[in-house]
């Protein structure tokens, strides 16, 4: 079955409708063996060094990988710079196909592109919707995962991080993938309520290695981690159009805050870490995220594929010391 890139979330049931395995070649950059070497060899082809990691790690993954020759890019929604990733993969031989979500989640528009998608891979509603009823089932099991991780202490943060954002293509493999977060689930064991710090992590997943390590480690716990849940579409519709509309992370900020402010109290976290890629646009939504959420905020910012530097451990500890 062919493999098609996709750079970020997009209507996977499409994909797999169509007989073909969906990639997110944000998860095989992370989890290749030297991701900051891809980084590395993208400049040496003369990315610049004041572009976004991601675009660089998923630039070299995608010529890394020859069996994977058609990318859907996310050109409205996602990064903005996104458009020159597809100029420097076409130009190497590989297909674009555009991908785009309305800024203002207009349904019609929305419906638009979804059905432009369905014709370059050939298929109707009906098999789209087919495939919605299969992937769904697959995401009930992640939402009682994330159940597991706010309301019983059960699953750990950065568990709750992996298995929600492999949802986006979920391995190539919905049901192989759905046998490993049973696994998972089984093995959950109810913790009594400590005196652990209650967080939740918002924005892009992070490019630091160990953030979700450290944290534990001082007593803290990530209970809500936003864009992956988002990646699990928690949405009660059988609307698949409704259910990419309802998906906070491609429209604006003011849309994302509701659903942030909402699992803050219902989750009662102590305090926020916004995580914001360097030399990304959405860092300037920090000052809006800062005035609008009403509990503490950390902002952090990372660069590279690497572990937690000094300075930001620091500011870390800094954080937890004033939430306690």
């Amino acid at each position: 079955m062919e493999k098609i890139g996709i750079t970020t979330t997009i209507p996977v049931e499409v994909i797999y409708a169509a007989g073909c395995i969906p990639v997110d070649l944000n998860n095989i950059f992370i989890t290749a063996e030297n991701p900051a070497a891809l980084v590395e060899e993208a400049e040496l082809a003369g990315y610049p060094r004041n572009i976004c990691a991601w675009i660089k790690g998923i630039y070299t993954t995608v010529l890394a990988n020859r069996e994977i020759r058609r990318v859907i890019a996310v050109t409205q929604g996602d990064c903005s710079n996104t458009h020159a990733l597809m100029e420097t993969l076409h130009i190497q031989g590989i297909e674009i196909i555009p991908f785009a979500f309305p800024y203002d989640r207009d349904y019609d528009m929305l419906k638009l592109q979804i059905e432009k998608l369905m014709q370059v891979f050939g298929v109707d509603w009906e098999q789209v919707a087919e495939q919605k009823k299969r992937l769904d089932k697959v995401r009930e099991k992640v939402w009682l995962l994330d159940e597991k991780t706010w309301r019983e202490n059960s699953v750990s943060g950065f568990n709750n991080h992996l298995y929600q954002v492999m949802c986006s293509d979920f391995n190539g493999n919905p049901e192989l993938f759905a046998q490993e977060v049973k696994a998972v689930l089984e093995k959950s064991t109810p913790l009594p309520a400590g005196d652990e710090i209650r967080l939740g992590y918002i924005g892009v997943p992070p490019i630091m290695t160990d953030l979700y390590e450290y944290l534990e480690k001082k007593g803290a716990r990530v209970v809500f981690n936003e864009v992956q849940r988002q990646f699990t579409m928690p949405f009660a519709t059988s609307d698949l159009v409704e259910q990419y509309r309802l998906y906070t992370y491609p429209y604006n900020i003011f849309w994302r805050l509701q659903d942030i402010a909402a699992e803050i109290e219902k989750r009662n976290l102590h305090g926020i870490i916004h995580y914001a890629q360097s030399f990304c646009y959405r860092h300037i939504q920090d000052l809006i995220i800062r005035k609008e959420l009403k509990v503490p905020v950390l902002t952090l910012e990372g660069d590279r594929p690497v572990r937690l530097d000094a300075r930001t451990k620091m500011r870390i500890d800094a954080f937890l010391d004033i939430l306690r």
